[in-house]
């Protein structure tokens, strides 16, 4: 299936299910990339603000590792933007997508990711939440990909809004592949939670972090997997409608 026509499919998916961030993107010309990343940072009460920084700075960090770099130079470009969620989500407050290729603008998304402001969004965990702001995300930019990914990262399980079970299916008919990293800190089996009720798509997985110290390990590692050449595209049939979605407006409160 062309892109475009699962590009076009996301952002219908989206109206469907009632996510209302603002108007659907318009037909407009778009940038080619190979991949298009949505990293989704936890920043709800179980993490603290040097957590948070924490989390910050191992994004940095694993972005500026040469293995890293140099897989991103591998590629036509590999288009990132970064979303805080946590009860819910911000858009205005996310940061702007940037198209990588060279050091210099890795370099530049680093200095970026490491020094941004922590986004005040809530207490509670909403993984739901966060995959559809990311779907959001996916569906409204200026860059076209020939993979799509969000990258979820967190600390808990969800206890606020749509089930990330019920969210991914939205994930599932769109062609987008939603990966995992789990801090164990307050939940030795968060992983496992991540592998039945998370993730979704060829290939996805879970990489663990013991906490928020191994935080750039993790992420670096995950990198490192999630920007891997891909052996196969995934194009999804028979794509269900969905006529409400009562728990998308938090995505964009």
């Amino acid at each position: 299936m062309p892109m475009v026509l699962l590009r076009f499919g996301l952002s219908t998916l989206l109206l469907v299910v009632g996510i209302t961030c603002s108007s659907p993107r318009q037909a407009a010309a778009q940038t080619p990339v190979s991949i298009e990343l949505v990293l989704a940072v936890d920043t709800s009460l179980s993490v603290n603000d040097i957590e948070f920084r924490l989390q910050m700075k191992g994004i940095a960090a694993a972005l500026r590792s040469p293995d890293v770099i140099n897989l991103i130079a591998s590629y036509d470009g590999v288009a990132i933007t970064l979303i805080q969620w946590a009860g819910w989500t911000n858009k205005e407050n996310w940061l702007p997508w940037r198209r990588l290729k060279s050091r210099q603008s890795i370099e530049a998304l680093a200095r970026d990711i490491e020094n941004i402001k922590r986004d005040r969004v809530g207490n509670l965990t909403g993984i739901g939440t966060a995959i559809e702001a990311g779907l959001y995300a996916l569906a409204n930019n200026q860059f076209i990909g020939r993979q799509m990914k969000i990258d979820i990262s967190g600390d808990g399980i969800s206890n606020i809004g749509i089930e990330p079970s019920e969210a991914r299916l939205h994930a599932v008919a769109a062609g987008v592949t939603i990966n995992g990293l789990a801090i164990l800190l307050n939940d030795s089996g968060l992983d496992a939670y991540y592998a039945e009720h998370v993730i979704t798509g060829p290939g996805a997985f879970v990489i663990k972090a013991n906490d928020h110290g191994d935080f750039a390990r993790a992420m670096r590692f995950k990198l490192l997997r999630e920007l891997a050449p891909a052996v196969s595209r995934y194009e999804p049939q028979n794509r269900p409608k969905y006529s409400s979605c009562s728990h998308c407006e938090t995505a964009a409160r």
